[in-house]
């Protein structure tokens, strides 16, 4: 059995003393790959030779970029000029975009090698795509970033990158076990990312450890600042309104590791939205909707009859969406981002559910979104942490919510959590 790829920050550390050379590190990602790629399924495209021939022209100089060859995977919805982009439909199938997306070229310049695209669901809405959980392959990896979460899950590559409108990076990132990364809206850019909703739409990444979130994070242009140095962070368990949704096991998981932070030496209290929060789970969808049918306005007025029955459903809802029920949905966003501010002046992190609970059964659906919705809309920071196991021993992640524009206290508060 080929062992898994190491962390990219493991990675990169070995690469710059030159004890792993890129060629190394890319042959190693081929072989997992080759291995189990006939189970997993988590690739749209890969081009081993010409990975490789990137690997050695790195490996060649003697000035080498921050990267050093570090091998990455790029969602499908992500444009790149030296791959076919579809994302995730049969409109677009051998689409070569003229350029790379903002966050590709970032990477490039900062020496990583592009493996391939990963595999995502159609325009990162609902149809399933080919991927399948590494850890249960009879069920979902989520999505819509399912073939970036599962390559990385798998040992496969050390980073990839995602989208999240909804739940599209956390929600994976849950059910296959891997760390999953949402900074605050806005900070990574989305030039050559296909829009889907633009006011809620992100870029997020996959990764094995949470060394390499700082590393990527720099790598795309957005370093994060140093955090303020905190002996006792101070995290809030965040039911919202939407707990009875979760299964009890997850009820029951997230609790316990509040419990677990606070005999750690954490503050941990208890945290109460407010009534000024209800409803934010309908106007989340529908903002998405509505954003979503002007986006993608021309594949269903053009090319109707190639998308999904439930994609055409999706957006016609979406154009229901009065202009009156849009303008209240945003208004109530817009108060709710002030009243999280408020709320996060004596809290560092939220606590809260990832997902319902474990990657349930069969490949036709994604699973539910509903534990992501909200701080997606309200633009905060979150990250889902491999740490809680379901009642079959599957992973279920728990979620941490930082406060917007402060990614960094929410990767201080991580990484506290992950050593408890």
């Amino acid at each position: 059995m080929v062992r898994r790829v190491i962390g990219a920050a493991r990675a990169v550390e070995l690469l710059s003393r030159r004890e792993l050379s890129a060629e190394e590190l890319v042959r190693q990602c081929l072989a997992r790959i080759d291995e189990r790629e006939p189970v997993v399924q988590a690739w749209e495209a890969l081009d081993a030779d010409g990975a490789l021939r990137e690997a050695r022209r790195i490996d060649a100089l003697s000035h080498r970029p921050p990267l050093c060859g570090l091998p990455v995977g790029i969602k499908d919805l992500i444009d790149t000029a030296d791959f076919p982009t579809r994302y995730g439909s049969p409109i677009h199938r051998g689409h070569r975009p003229a350029a790379d997306a903002a966050c590709v070229r970032a990477l490039r310049r900062a020496g990583a090698i592009v493996l391939g695209k990963t595999v995502t669901t159609e325009f990162a809405v609902y149809w399933s795509g080919k991927t399948r959980n590494p850890a249960a392959p009879s069920r979902t990896p989520g999505g819509s970033s399912s073939g970036s979460a599962a390559a990385v899950a798998d040992g496969m590559v050390p980073l990839a990158l995602g989208t999240q409108t909804a739940g599209s990076v956390i929600r994976p990132a849950s059910f296959c076990g891997v760390i999953g990364s949402k900074p605050s809206f806005g900070v990574l850019p989305l030039d050559g990312v296909h829009p889907l909703a633009p006011s809620l739409d992100t870029l997020g990444f996959f990764v094995r450890d949470l060394a390499d979130v700082p590393l990527a994070m720099s790598a795309m242009g957005a370093p994060l600042r140093a955090a303020e140095s905190r002996q006792r962070p101070r995290f809030g368990l965040c039911r919202t309104e939407v707990w009875d949704r979760a299964e009890p096991s997850t009820r029951s998981a997230i609790e316990a590791a509040a419990e677990r932070l606070a005999r750690s030496g954490a503050a941990v209290r208890e945290v109460d939205l407010g009534a000024g929060f209800a409803g934010l789970v309908e106007a989340q969808i529908a903002i998405m909707g509505a954003e979503a049918a002007a986006s993608l306005r021309l594949p269903l007025e053009q090319h109707s009859s190639e998308l999904s029955p439930r994609l055409r459903e999706f957006l016609e809802e979406g154009r229901a969406v009065s202009a009156d029920r849009l303008r209240a949905a945003r208004e109530q966003a817009e108060r709710c981002r002030r009243d999280l501010d408020a709320i996060f002046a004596d809290l560092d992190a939220l606590i809260t559910p990832a997902a319902v609970g474990e990657a349930p059964e069969g490949l036709a659906a994604t699973g539910d979104p509903v534990f992501c919705r909200i701080w997606t809309l309200l633009g905060t920071p979150s990250v889902s942490l491999p740490l809680l196991r379901g009642p079959a021993g599957l992973p279920v992640g728990l979620q941490l919510i930082g406060p917007r524009g402060r990614d960094e206290v929410l990767l201080d508060c991580a990484v506290f959590a992950m050593r408890v």
